[in-house]
């Protein structure tokens, strides 16, 4: 079938169309409950709303921070730095019900501090922290795996974030910017910073 673009563009498989998105930030979700913690990597997540402040994540089904999520009510988004690449892509690959006799934050010796407002711990040395509660959407959940929370507290390390917003760039160490997967444990860091301006409008012909 004739196409309206030139030979080099390509079409995308249908399973791989994400990746064309799926190029923001990757965030860690930590979960406890009842005794039981938990913490995952999550590149599928997004702002949605300013006052209260809302966001979204997906939790697959087969999680246990997932489980933990729902019995609970509450998480924390915590947003990893470059330093952390390792610790992402292993919480990203390793299932909490996969280490025996003990949870991810003891196996992988990750540090931690206590939620003020959730019993979900937060990860240490992140730029930033949303400690959050669960708004039950029970058919986004069961359909979508998407779960909606409204950030009850937050905090940013000034290092990387500070008045607001995050540094410019030449003004944050490369350990200290933010990660962004691209797949297969890949991540890129950002390199560069453009400023755009706007455009006039054209002139009626």
């Amino acid at each position: 079938m004739h196409t309206p673009f030139p030979p080099h563009v390509l079409p995308v498989e249908p399973r791989h169309a994400y990746r064309l998105l799926n190029t923001g930030a990757s965030v860690l979700v930590s979960s406890a409950h009842a005794g039981r913690r938990d913490v995952m990597a999550c590149a599928w997540n997004v702002a949605l709303e300013f006052e209260p402040p809302k966001l979204a994540v997906c939790l697959d089904k087969a999680t246990l921070t997932r489980e933990l999520v729902e019995a609970s009510g509450s998480f924390v988004v915590a947003v990893p730095r470059a330093a952390q690449a390792d610790l992402v892509a292993t919480v990203g690959s390793v299932s909490g019900r996969d280490v025996a006799g003990q949870d991810k934050f003891s196996a992988f010796h990750i540090r931690h501090a206590p939620g003020t407002q959730v019993d979900a711990p937060l990860v240490e040395g992140c730029i930033g922290w949303l400690e959050c509660r669960l708004i039950p959407e029970p058919h986004l959940q069961q359909a979508h795996d998407l779960f909606i929370g409204q950030a009850v507290a937050a905090w940013a390390d000034e290092r990387a974030f500070a008045h607001g917003k995050f540094l410019a760039l030449e003004a944050t160490p490369p350990e200290w910017r933010t990660l962004h997967h691209l797949g297969a444990g890949n991540f890129v860091i950002p390199g560069a910073q453009i400023k755009g301006r706007q455009l006039a409008p054209r002139a009626p012909s």
